[in-house]
């Protein structure tokens, strides 16, 4: 009898043909021309979800994209519900001029797939929907239940998901989500996710006289606002990289022996990250990793500041407003809404006199963080030795998902995230690539992990 495994490896070619065919819709979530294309793609997963034999399945509108639905409810009441979440539409190709190939022509060469949403996320979302298939057209049992919860508006913040998730509580209701739309380590490195930071994102203008001024005349004689901005901004942080806001760290949790045992397991090259950014040495906080501080702690930047001229040349001018935009990296159990408050009355502490300062809160989003002890987690990490033959590490990712904290304040669900993706898989930007061997490693990963489920709860 054949398996799920000898099923997906028969399959291949078959499974690649369908990726290529998904690939070629231009799904373009940010663009208004491509709303039909959005469509149409939701109607491609669709239509695979109901040849597979996945039921109920529906396309869900609302005010922008719709979400595809459906599930296969044949394990019983008394097994694990997995939510598998994942998001069809991508990112614009832009700029066309830098890709080898047609953006939306899918090529393979190097043993690599090249498209647009090759990687993100439409392959790496395609690999349990085959793993799914895999075991309903052997005929072999699967040890959970399963429901699909698939976007077409990920690359735009995913604006109509949040709504959607608390509207339809009970009917995605689950144990746990699963989420390919992140990168391993590095290539045959398996690795799993554990934990995302959150954001605070928020903007200050510093104002002083009503207009810009002659260096020459007032210099000297007036607050110059870039100069007040700077100052408040060089007070934000000490020269060992720890942030002096007061209360900044009340809630920070500290990384625990297990997990900075996991982070010293990771294949890190300080001096290839230093020559490949062009740095003489990295920066952080004292007593901390460079990988520890860009994923397990939390940090504050400038990403961006001006103010006064800013032409060819030069201009004597006193400018009367400066701006800057700062964001902060949050870690459990930081709030996004409180830490902006920190820095609000912060700011205004170090506000020197002769200027005005205004802020502005804009998006952000709640760090998350699995139990490495988590039942799924386990599964999920002998899935990935099984097929890979080696053991999964675990990793922590500096940057955000905001869709999965909702999960979990919505579903009360936690997310297993599986990358199968590479961080030089060039997504967002031309020749977006997926490696063929990890198009397929990720489908019997995943079978392997459904396989594998049961034997882990309670355990």
């Amino acid at each position: 009898m054949s398996t799920p495994f000898d099923y997906i490896r028969k399959q291949q070619e078959t499974f690649k043909e369908e990726l290529f065919e998904l690939l070629r819709i231009p799904s373009i979530s940010a663009d208004p021309n491509h709303k039909k294309d959005v469509r149409r793609t939701a109607e491609f997963i669709a239509n695979q979800l109901q040849q597979i034999g996945i039921n109920n399945v529906s396309i869900e509108d609302t005010a922008g994209h719709p979400i595809v639905l459906g599930n296969y409810l044949k394990a019983g009441p008394d097994t694990p519900t997995i939510l598998i979440y994942g998001h069809y539409d991508v990112q614009p190709p832009d700029p066309l001029d830098k890709w080898e190939t047609q953006p939306f022509e899918p090529t393979v060469r190097d043993g690599k797939i090249y498209a647009r949403g090759a990687s993100d996320d439409k392959g790496q979302l395609y690999t349990h929907i085959k793993a799914i298939e895999s075991f309903i057209k052997t005929g072999t049992e699967l040890p959970a239940n399963i429901k699909f919860i698939i976007e077409g508006e990920e690359e735009i913040g995913s604006p109509s998901l949040v709504s959607f998730l608390a509207a339809n509580r009970e009917r995605l209701k689950c144990d746990m989500v699963l989420v390919s739309d992140t990168a391993m380590f590095a290539e045959d490195t398996p690795s799993i996710t554990y934990g995302l930071r959150g954001l605070m994102y928020l903007e200050v203008e510093v104002t002083g006289p009503n207009r810009d001024l002659h260096s020459g005349v007032y210099g000297g004689g007036v607050q110059n606002p870039a100069n007040a901005l700077c100052e408040m901004i060089a007070r934000l942080k000490d020269k060992n990289g720890v942030i002096q806001i007061p209360g900044f760290y009340d809630k920070v949790r500290p990384l625990t022996d297990q997990e900075r045992e996991a982070y010293a397991l990771l294949p890190f090259d300080q001096q290839a990250y230093n020559e490949a950014l062009q740095i003489d040495e990295a920066f952080g906080e004292a007593g901390y990793s460079t990988l520890e501080c860009v994923s397990g702690r939390p940090s504050l930047d400038v990403n961006g500041i001006w103010g006064g001229y800013l032409g060819e040349g030069a201009k004597t001018v006193l400018p009367s407003k400066a701006t800057a935009k700062i964001s902060a990296r949050l870690v459990p159990d930081q709030e996004p809404k409180e830490i902006f408050h920190l820095i609000e009355k912060r700011l205004h502490e170090v506000k020197p006199p002769g200027v005005n300062i205004k802020l502005a809160e804009h998006h952000g989003g709640h760090p998350v963080l699995v139990d490495l002890n988590f039942y799924g987690l386990k599964a999920a990490a002998a899935a990935y030795e099984d097929i890979y033959g080696k053991k999964a590490l675990f990793a922590r990712e500096g940057g955000s998902i905001p869709i999965v904290a909702d999960f979990a304040k919505t579903l009360n669900a936690t997310t297993i995230l599986m990358g199968f993706g590479l961080n030089s898989d060039a997504i967002h930007s031309p020749n977006e690539h997926f490696h063929l061997k990890d198009f397929e490693r990720g489908m019997l990963t995943s079978a392997r992990f459904f396989e594998l489920l049961g034997n882990y709860i309670d355990k």
